[in-house]
């Protein structure tokens, strides 16, 4: 293979990972706006048909400059309060429990007294 087409497959192979994190992001955000999931589901299928629609495209530059405003369209609409899973970092049940401070010690006997 010689070096142009070496350079060709590492910038299409770079432009699909962009492609496959921008549509995973973009899904994500998309559930964070749609508060049921049948209007999650609308709204999925609208994105794929945004993404199907520029699937045929063969031009390098042509893709970049698709791939630049797909990413300025997600982050002029991304969420302003996303929805965080509640056990996540950031989430509302995240260290709800924290380990207790240094030096307190825990027995766990239930109410079992020890025997003199």
């Amino acid at each position: 293979m010689s070096s142009s087409t070496l350079g060709y497959l590492a910038r299409r192979a770079a432009q699909k990972e962009r492609v496959r994190i921008l549509y995973r992001r973009a899904l994500k955000n998309t559930l964070d706006w749609a508060v049921h999931r049948h209007l999650f589901y609308c709204d999925a299928d609208e994105l794929r048909a945004k993404f199907d629609a520029n699937k045929h495209v063969e031009d390098l530059d042509t893709i970049d400059r698709l791939i630049n405003e797909a990413e300025a369209s997600y982050e002029k609409w991304q969420h302003p309060d996303p929805y965080i899973v509640p056990w996540a970092p950031a989430g509302s049940k995240f260290t709800r429990n924290p380990a207790p401070p240094q030096g307190v010690e825990i027995v766990y006997n239930y109410g079992k007294e020890e025997s003199d």
